[in-house]
């Protein structure tokens, strides 16, 4: 018999209500693959559908394949396997092959769906550790203020170099928490805040005046300690990352009278790192 004839008997068939079983064995059709695409386009008789829980996906499964969908994603979008989702949309045509636009857009709207679930989680479990690490360090004793106030200089601060010798404390940075955790070190190594001065850092095309004002905030300084601002020429054909309503450009902060802070700060980071660098167990 010819698909086509075979064809036109099994639609008729299937509107009078026969079941998928009884036209198989009705036509002698052998294959299921044969079955399929005889009654392909051919929706199932309202009284094969068994009310169940998952209709409600099984309209959602269909809903999507109409829109072009393929098994693949309608199975991870409704979270059932591909064997159901087969069950349920084979009759339908398949979709045409998307345009790569159309490929891309739903790509990125994927993405973004899977960090709306998973950028929390993340934020959540990173939050959680450094809370713990947070607990886990407590209150600073004067000694742990100057090693660890040490070390933040001899990373971010001017040091000596061998053609040429200043012996001055001049820290530098655009974190007002570290600027606020260095003044606590030079209150405890003995320095007033008098002996302080600031200079901010920031390129020509910020807001000048509020960055003057935020870091004023930050010091608790008095604005006579405030040198003019070092402006930074803008250059349009580089891309800055840091600009905006948060760009406080960066805070310099020089100690009148501190070389002896100086020769200080050098001894508490040769002890601080000589002493990391022994091997654990010596005597």
């Amino acid at each position: 018999m010819a698909f086509p004839q075979l064809r036109e008997q099994a639609i008729a068939l299937r509107r009078a209500g026969r079941s998928r079983r009884e036209i198989s064995e009705l036509l002698a059709i052998t294959s299921n693959e044969t079955l399929n695409e005889a009654l392909k386009g051919e929706p199932p008789q309202p009284w094969t559908w068994r009310p169940n829980a998952r209709d409600d996906l099984r309209a959602k499964a269909r809903g999507l394949r109409e829109q072009g969908w393929a098994y693949r994603q309608i199975a991870a979008e409704l979270g059932v396997s591909k064997s159901s989702v087969s069950l349920w949309v084979r009759d339908l045509p398949t979709p045409p092959r998307l345009s790569y636009d159309e490929c891309r857009k739903r790509s990125v709207e994927g993405v973004r769906r899977y960090w709306a679930v998973e950028g929390p989680l993340r934020e959540a479990r990173r939050e959680a550790v450094s809370t713990a690490a947070a607990a886990q360090i407590g209150e600073l004793s004067d000694r742990e203020i100057l090693i660890a106030g040490a070390i933040a200089y001899w990373c971010e601060g001017a040091k000596n170099k061998p053609h040429k010798r200043q012996d001055r404390v001049s820290f530098f940075n655009s974190d007002p928490a570290l600027i606020g955790f260095f003044l606590r070190f030079l209150d405890v190594a003995g320095i007033t805040r008098e002996q302080l001065i600031f200079r901010i850092q920031i390129h020509e095309n910020a807001d000048v005046a509020a960055a003057q004002r935020f870091w004023l905030d930050v010091t608790g300084a008095d604005p006579s300690q405030f040198r003019r601002p070092s402006l930074k020429r803008h250059n349009p054909r580089t891309v800055r990352k840091k600009t905006g309503e948060d760009y406080h450009g960066c805070l310099r902060l020089d100690v009148r009278c501190s070389t002896g802070l100086y020769r200080q700060i050098e001894g508490w980071v040769r002890a601080a790192t000589t002493t990391a660098a022994e091997p654990s167990g010596r005597n």
